[in-house]
């Protein structure tokens, strides 16, 4: 009871917010994780899990049953729901994937700009262990408990700098990511021609609007998430 007290302290203890230069040099960090082909690869794996649990929540949430999520060394991932094949549930769930990181990363910037960056880590702790028994492959697995493990030692031991820190470049990351994967989802999509099995198109097939419409649309929502929450993150 004392170490869930402690826990409840921390995550509900304002922060003072870091200056406006330690505010974009986490933006600076995060560029150059989204720049460098290296660091890219290896990062992208947190957009991956990010664009996987906010289909398995809108699943959830849209009455469908979750049948697992899977998380692959190529940072492609698959999330599998039992119900009905078309509909409205359908199709949100679709649309969650490529704009979850955007969103997550806007209410990021929200509760940070409250000054709450350790209960924001904390939040991504819980999300993390729900996601975690949902998994359903080694890698998958391996990959969110090294997450979940890092994620918990930071928000324990690190001292509050770090953790204010921290948590500014991964908002910072799924703000400034969420576009480029869009991006990478229309290359992907013009070199494949053929079978296309793509949110966008899986929308496409759902709505009969056209892929590259659903591309668009994820690309406004991402690039417009980052810009109202580059509001509430530059003071």
């Amino acid at each position: 009871m004392d170490l869930i007290t402690q826990i409840w302290e921390r995550a509900t203890t304002t922060q003072e917010p870091p200056s406006g230069e330690v505010v974009l040099l986490t933006a600076g960090v995060a560029l150059v994780c989204l720049i460098v082909p290296t660091l890219w690869h290896l990062t992208r794996h947190v957009l991956t899990i990010v664009h996987e649990s906010a289909h398995a929540t809108v699943a959830v949430l849209t009455g469908r049953r979750l049948a697992g999520v899977r998380l692959h060394s190529d940072t492609s991932g698959l999330t599998l729901s039992v119900g009905k094949p078309r509909g409205p549930g359908m199709i949100a769930m679709a649309f969650a994937g490529y704009t979850g990181p955007a969103v997550l990363g806007l209410a990021a910037a929200w509760v940070l700009g409250r000054g709450y960056a350790v209960g924001l880590l904390w939040l991504l702790v819980v999300a993390l262990g729900l996601l975690l028994v949902q998994i359903r492959n080694w890698y998958g697995l391996w990959t969110v408990l090294v997450s979940l493990a890092a994620l918990v030692a930071l928000t324990w031991w690190a001292t509050p700098v770090w953790q204010s820190g921290f948590a500014y470049g991964l908002t910072w990351f799924l703000l400034l990511g969420a576009p480029r994967a869009v991006v990478e989802l229309q290359s992907s999509r013009h070199r494949s021609r053929g079978a296309r099995t793509s949110d966008a198109d899986i929308l496409a097939r759902l709505t009969h609007v056209p892929g590259l419409v659903w591309v668009g649309v994820f690309l406004v929502v991402t690039v417009g998430a980052l810009a109202w929450a580059a509001t509430l993150l530059v003071r």
